[in-house]
Parts: structure tokens; sequence; C-alpha cells
């Protein structure tokens, strides 16, 4: 206890018991995690009972027994001062199951798996073998269905629409956003899968299957990284992190697929706002590279800037860099319509990043390609 008598001789505290200072933590006697930090009595040095202090995770443990609200500091002066006492410590109530998070609820995978299929009535698939100015060779474009499981709305008012399902690291499957697409692979319309199908029971006067009813009951319905379900699978590439699918999916058709451990595996957060710490938890100990859409003065870079540097705070042995890629090449009239790296990738001829050229060139692709002429 030599370390505990220091450490109380040097307090000046109006509190005979108060938490031991430092870092070291102890097993919490609620949760178990070792985030627990003890009483020490600065009159004698000593600990109290080990059920007594404060465990750290605050959302989600947040145990505390206080000697004072307990009764124990009141029971200690009471015998020091000769009197007796009727006083037995107060066990410790359980807070797990009041704290405990509540439970997601997830797309069932027969209802994903229905949309894995009509791939020659989606647009978007079709317009990237077909249609743009440089079309993708099928094994390229199965290869990218296979890795990001994309799919196709087949019947109803959204039929040829685009899936792009957003599955966590465990498989599950959070969220499925529903696309419709122009012939130039433009969005036309946004939709999710889980509304779709609460339609279709609305109109027809159906009551909602039951995991459609805990489904509504989450929180937040994207509340992990598109392609986050390949992160186990290509545990050493650098992450390259974009706003939405459609451009994760740009990425991984021009810069290369995953099975190069040099080359990016391509995420998406969903939208701009989305980049936060819980879905960047899945990122722990990588190299992320993130590639914000443009914005008018820049604001869109600003704020992922922002956010990656308190992330990475939060995150050891994570690296974040913002790439200034597009602010600094793109001109003012692509700022103010928001474009993205996919809007300039798709001007581009994919064949030139297949002979030799790697992620250090980026830079030279854009200012190079013909076809993008704002950036020459």
């Amino acid at each position: 206890m030599n370390t505990v008598n220091a450490i109380a001789n040097n307090m000046n505290t109006n509190h005979r018991y108060i938490f031991e200072k430092g870092s070291k933590k102890y097993r919490c006697p609620n949760c178990g995690k070792k985030r627990f930090v003890r009483y020490i009595d600065t009159k004698s040095g000593d600990y109290l009972p080990k059920q007594f202090g404060r465990c750290d995770r605050e959302s989600k443990c947040a145990y505390i027994l206080n000697p004072y609200k307990d009764g124990y500091a009141k029971a200690i002066w009471e015998q020091e001062q000769g009197n007796k006492i009727d006083w037995q410590p107060q066990r410790p109530k359980r807070t797990k199951k009041l704290l405990k998070e509540p439970k997601r609820a997830y797309i069932p995978f027969e209802v994903f798996n229905r949309t894995r299929d009509g791939y020659g009535q989606n647009n978007f698939i079709q317009n990237l073998l077909k249609r743009i100015t440089f079309p993708f060779e099928v094994q390229d474009i199965e290869k990218v269905i296979s890795l990001y499981h994309l799919g196709t709305v087949q019947n109803g008012y959204r039929k040829g629409a685009n899936t792009f399902p957003f599955i966590d690291a465990q498989g599950n499957v959070r969220a499925v956003q529903v696309k419709e697409f122009d012939e130039q692979n433009h969005t036309t319309r946004t939709d999710f899968l889980h509304s779709i199908i609460e339609k279709y029971y609305s109109r027809n006067n159906k009551p909602f299957p039951e995991w459609l009813v805990a489904y509504n009951k989450n929180d937040s319905k994207v509340s992990c990284l598109f392609g986050e379900h390949l992160l186990n699978k290509y545990p050493y590439n650098p992450i390259a992190l974009v706003e939405a699918p459609k451009t994760a999916i740009y990425g991984a058709l021009y810069f290369g697929f995953p099975d190069k451990q040099t080359n990016f595996l391509w995420l998406a957060v969903y939208n701009l706002s989305s980049l936060n710490l819980n879905k960047c938890k899945a990122l722990k100990g990588r190299n992320v590279y993130l590639f914000p859409d443009l914005s008018k003065d820049g604001k869109a870079f600003e704020l992922w800037s922002t956010k990656a540097t308190k992330i990475q705070k939060r995150l050891g042995s994570t690296y974040f860099h913002v790439s200034d890629l597009l602010e600094q090449l793109a001109p003012q009239q692509d700022k103010e319509q928001g474009k993205d790296i996919a809007d300039y990738l798709i001007e581009m001829d994919w064949n030139l990043f297949r002979i030799g050229l790697n992620n250090n060139l980026i830079l030279s692709k854009f200012k190079h390609n013909p076809k993008v002429t704002p950036m020459d």
C-alpha cells in the first residue's frame, strides 16, 4: 500500500474518501471490465472494500457506489467514536440489464437474398456494361457485384433500381439502400428496401412481418460502413473511404480490387454527415484515406478533416488522411455542383488504370486524361 499511502498523503482535500488518482484500473463488480476506479481512505491510505468505486464505461455500465451515500463513511466515523452501530454494507445492484443497449434488428437474409438477381434489368449494372463511354468487362462487373453483394429491385415502382446493402463485419444486413439511375448513371431517386416493403404491406392492408416491426424500432438504419463485411477478408489493404456506395464501386473498378494488398479497399459511409466514430470503429488499426465530395467553399472537406482528426484521437494505431485532390484541381463550378471522384472517374478510360499505373499516380490520371477537360 506504499503507493496508495503516498498518494493519500499528498492530497489536499476536505473528503476523507476519494477516488484513487492515476491510471490504475480494476475489474468492475458490475460489468467485469477492467475499467473500475476504487475509493481510498486518505487517513489510512487503504482501499475501501472492493465494491466502492466507479466504472468509467459511462455509456455501457455506469456503476458507482459512493461511501458517503451508502452509509459507509458514517458507520466508520461512529466506530472511531466508540459507538456501537448496526450497519451492513449494501450489496451492489447490477445495472447491466437496465443500461444494456437495445438489441438491434436486422434485415433477414432471405429478404436480402431476393435482391441478388435480375441484373439484366438493373439499370446501374447495364450502364456499366453498355452505356458509359468506356464500358467495363463482364468479369469485372461480376466481381464487383459479388464483392459488395449488389442487387436489383425486380418488381414494383422501383423496378430496375440497384440495391446497395450495408453489411457489418459479422455479416448482418443493417440496411439496403435503393437507387435509381439514368443512362449516365446519375442518381434520380433514392429509397430503402425496408421502406419499399413497408409500403407494399400498407397498400395491401396486410400486417407488417415481425422482423419489419422490430427493424423499425432501431434508432438508426445505416449504422455501419458500406463494404464493412470485407474488412476481415482483406485485413492489410489501405482503406479508401468515400461518401456514397456508388463512388466506392467506381473506385474498386478503376483502382483495382483488394486481392492485391497494395490496392485500396473501397468503403462508403452513406453521406456527408454519416462520418462518425461508431462507424469508424471497424477501421481500427488501418490506414484510411478519405475522399470527401466537393462542396461550395470547401465545407465538406473541412467537415471531414475536423471529424477525421477527432476520430483518429479516439482510435489507437489508426491513421486518417483526408485527400485534398479534388479541392486543388476542381473548378468552382464543379464545387458548387458537389461533384465527387466518381464524376471524374467515369469520364476516363479504365484501361489506363490497368497498365501499371498505381494509386500513387491518381493526380496524373486526372491531369493527363483528355476526357476530363475541367481538370487540365
